[in-house]
């Protein structure tokens, strides 16, 4: 049977012999990291209107891509991990 403890920086969640820790302070990493990816894709639309600022455009949307790709990868390591807990 699975039980879910909601602490104030902790969300633990145990399933049988296993329990996975959330960590809620990434919360605003993850936030932060969403608003320089959408100034980063904002400002590269922008730059695609005026010619000499092309290419300029065309790298924020590759930084801003590799955000996006990073983002759930970021999340996962730094927000949850595995521990076997002892039978008692």
């Amino acid at each position: 049977m699975a039980s879910i403890n909601d602490e104030k920086n902790y969300l633990d969640v145990q399933v049988g012999t296993f329990e996975f820790s959330f960590n809620k302070k990434y919360r605003f990493i993850a936030l932060s990291n969403d608003i320089v990816l959408g100034i980063f894709f904002l400002v590269g639309s922008v730059f695609f209107l005026f010619e000499p600022l092309k290419t300029a455009g065309a790298v924020l949307f590759i930084i801003g891509s590799a955000q996006l790709l990073a983002r759930p990868i970021l999340k996962i390591f730094h927000a949850i991990y595995f521990t076997r807990r002892n039978r008692s």
